[in-house]
């Protein structure tokens, strides 16, 4: 998981995992079950509320598909839930400055480059399996076996992923989450919304998100599925530091010369969601032209 306010093209994006529960009464399970169907209830109420010219804007089945940038424009735009959603980017915006930001320049400061690259490649490492699930669902073989080499060289002769070995070997790393998938699928990407910690993204990420986390604490149950989920918990804890170090300078120039720092953010977030949307639809296609200019 993410968990940062902003995105930039140059930083990796990374996956999510909540901790799973041990054995648990019944009741637990219906409690989970339950918030996933408020999700799609919400996801299905909120295309009926959106106006029909807002429908047709991100509908991929009522137009001819149009390029990243433009669809990013066109995402920033349908904000119904703008009021509530300023709300939560402000509280958002207090965690990043008493919290994260100040534990990500420590970071940089404390930790050799060398080290702070062998902790992006171990966290890389870790959301690979989901990277594969996904690349699969897409329907990209040549990306899913791309993923599965790159899991198996690097657990093993990288050092549980510490040092990127596939990629000096012509396997590079690319991210893939439910959010690309059900992009890929044709789902529209919906009206933007704000989540708490994690920040700007739209109705169908956050369902992908929330999927994702409650499909890995189901999967992984007992003594072992614990100890992988805590694990990949702490991954990503350390992640999002790496992560939002890479940020420093362009959030920096960002806050300083934007007039709207909230609709910039939700700006650049839509447009790299649709680029990413993108790539997982040229799939195979695009792996292999990038392979060719390597």
């Amino acid at each position: 998981m993410r968990s940062h306010v902003i995105c930039f093209p140059d930083a990796p994006a990374g996956n999510i995992f909540l901790p799973t529960w041990r054995a648990r009464p019944p009741s637990s399970r219906r409690v989970a079950r339950r918030v996933l169907s408020w999700i799609c209830a919400g996801l299905f109420v909120s295309i009926l509320a959106c106006p029909a010219g807002a429908q047709e804007a991100w509908s991929p089945f009522s137009r001819a598909p149009r390029d990243p940038i433009e669809q990013g424009r066109i995402d920033s735009a349908n904000d119904p839930a703008e009021a509530i959603n300023r709300d939560i980017f402000k509280a958002n915006k207090l965690f990043d400055d008493i919290i994260l930001k100040p534990v990500a320049r420590a970071y940089v400061e404390r930790v050799s480059p060398a080290m702070r690259q062998g902790i992006h490649n171990l966290t890389n490492n870790v959301g690979e399996p989901v990277v594969f699930a996904n690349d699969v669902l897409q329907g990209n073989v040549g990306r899913a076996w791309n993923t599965t080499q790159r899991f198996a060289v690097n657990t093993t002769i990288g050092i549980v992923g510490f040092v990127d070995v596939a990629d000096t070997r012509g396997r590079p790393h690319h991210y893939a989450d439910l959010g690309q998938t059900f992009g890929v699928w044709g789902i529209p990407p919906g009206p933007a919304v704000q989540i708490p910690i994690l920040g700007p993204s739209n109705l169908r990420d956050a369902f992908g998100l929330a999927t994702t986390s409650l499909g890995g604490a189901f999967a992984l149950q007992g003594t072992i599925g614990s100890v992988v989920s805590y694990t990949q918990l702490g991954a990503t804890a350390v992640d999002d530091i790496d992560y939002r170090s890479k940020l420093l300078p362009n959030t920096d120039a960002l806050e300083n010369n934007s007039k709207d720092l909230y609709a910039s953010i939700r700006l650049v977030k839509a447009q790299l969601r649709a680029k990413l949307v993108e790539e997982g639809k040229a799939g195979d296609k695009g792996s292999s032209a990038e392979a060719a200019s390597r």
